[in-house]
């Protein structure tokens, strides 16, 4: 159950990672905005915490045997087919759920910033 633990949190970061790393790439394009660049900030890390949600609540129905983190389980590690389903959507679950919880912070604390700058008559154009 470790090892599948393990796996379901790497292949959930790896996923957020890549979208992260769009969210910085739109960030960084708006560059010559202060205020938009955490606004659009804020709103696609809320976003994706959303999808992270919706995830979670479909890993429940996913067929286990589809999944990446499955795909990577060694086959001395995976557990009987009886328990396999239940043990594969509820890591998974979590997974989706704790970088959920993450994302939510880093879009509260880029909408904080946001407010923040803009109280205090940061200008938004150069």
């Amino acid at each position: 159950m470790d090892e599948m633990r393990k796996l379901a949190y790497e292949s959930v970061q790896r996923a957020c990672g890549f979208g992260m790393l769009a969210i910085i790439c739109v960030m960084v394009g708006m560059s010559f905005d202060p205020i938009r660049v955490f606004q659009a900030g804020g709103i696609l890390t809320m976003l994706m915490t959303f999808i992270l949600v919706l995830k979670a609540r479909y890993a429940l129905t996913q067929n286990y045997k589809k999944t990446e983190m499955w795909l990577y389980l060694d086959k001395d590690f995976r557990p009987p087919e009886a328990y396999a389903q239940w043990a594969a959507s509820t890591v998974l679950r979590d997974a989706y759920f704790t970088y959920a919880q993450y994302t939510a912070m880093i879009s509260i604390v880029m909408w904080v910033i946001a407010l923040i700058m803009r109280m205090t008559g940061i200008s938004s154009t150069f």
